[in-house]
């Protein structure tokens, strides 16, 4: 079956090594033509805002999955074209789509987040994540596609506080700082486990119509993660200290994507996490060690 993915990010290269191990047939879509270098994956130049294009690469697919991932200062500008186009892609290919989603569409939430929490963010970058999810299921529910998501919290590997600010200073044995409270309980999601989890509801019919939360595993604070961290590499004990809000909004004056974190402080000022056990009893899935996941962010 072939498969099609939009995006060549952390999560677009994880899924296309996947699938491409299963022995799949994997079409990798970016502007630049970029994605893992290997024989069974299909590397194509292409602007997957253009609709006719995106359908006719998808065309014949199984499965079209959306990894791509905005700049996040440019979220409102750029998201709405290209969700547009994977809907459009979707409903002429008959492709399923399948959406690498985050967190942020349930806004602040009160507890863990789970399979019944409501997507309730107001603030228009988050809320755009869950009107994007909206309209998939507006248009499954319609019969003009079939659709799912998967929501992951932050990533332990790439792409997170954890992997920008945190990993490579641990390893230096140098103090890190960083634009969040340490004590507090956060869930970190393995980018493997958001590959596993996106392919198993994008290929499972019953997955279909709904959204999944990744299999993940029990909350740590940043400083229980940064130590299990220092200790799995040999590194010293980790020196970390937390920014104080006024700084990271100071700071923000001069970067636009630091700027963009005031709209997600409230996942690191207070406890913030997910429960997955739903996602685990139906398919079967079981998050990957933290360990294992730690080792990976060195390799």
């Amino acid at each position: 079956m072939l498969h099609v993915i939009v995006g060549a990010g952390p999560v677009g290269t994880a899924t296309a090594n996947l699938l491409a191990d299963r022995g799949e047939q994997v079409r990798v879509i970016t502007r630049r033509g970029s994605g893992p270098e290997r024989p069974e994956v299909e590397r194509v130049a292409a602007d997957a805002t253009d609709s006719a294009r995106l359908g006719d690469l998808a065309k014949g697919a199984g499965a079209l999955y959306n990894c791509a991932n905005p700049p996040y200062d440019q979220w409102l500008t750029d998201w709405p074209p290209l969700n547009q186009a994977l809907l459009r892609a979707a409903e002429s290919s008959g492709a399923v789509l399948a959406s690498a989603c985050n967190v942020y569409g349930y806004g602040p939430v009160a507890g863990p987040i789970t399979d019944v929490t409501p997507l309730a963010a107001m603030q228009p970058k988050l809320k755009l994540r869950a009107d994007m999810w909206r309209d998939m299921l507006a248009a499954h529910q319609a019969g003009k596609i079939r659709a799912t998501e998967v929501r992951a919290s932050d990533y332990i590997e790439a792409n997170s506080i954890f992997g920008f600010v945190l990993a490579k200073p641990l390893l230096a044995g140098k103090r890190a700082f960083v634009p969040a409270r340490l004590d507090v309980p956060h869930s970190w999601t393995s980018i493997s486990d958001v590959a596993t989890t996106l392919v198993t509801a994008a290929t499972t019919e019953r997955a279909w119509g709904r959204g999944w939360l990744v299999p993940t595993n029990a909350p740590l604070t940043i400083r229980e993660l940064a130590t299990r961290f220092t200790e799995l590499n040999g590194a010293p004990a980790p020196r970390i200290t937390s920014m104080p809000y006024a700084a990271l909004w100071a700071a923000g004056l001069f970067d636009a994507t630091v700027k963009e974190l005031r709209h997600t402080y409230y996942q690191w000022s207070r406890p913030f996490t997910i429960d997955s056990s739903v996602t685990e009893r139906e398919f079967g899935l079981v998050p990957t060690p933290i360990d294992s996941a730690l080792a990976n962010v060195v390799r």
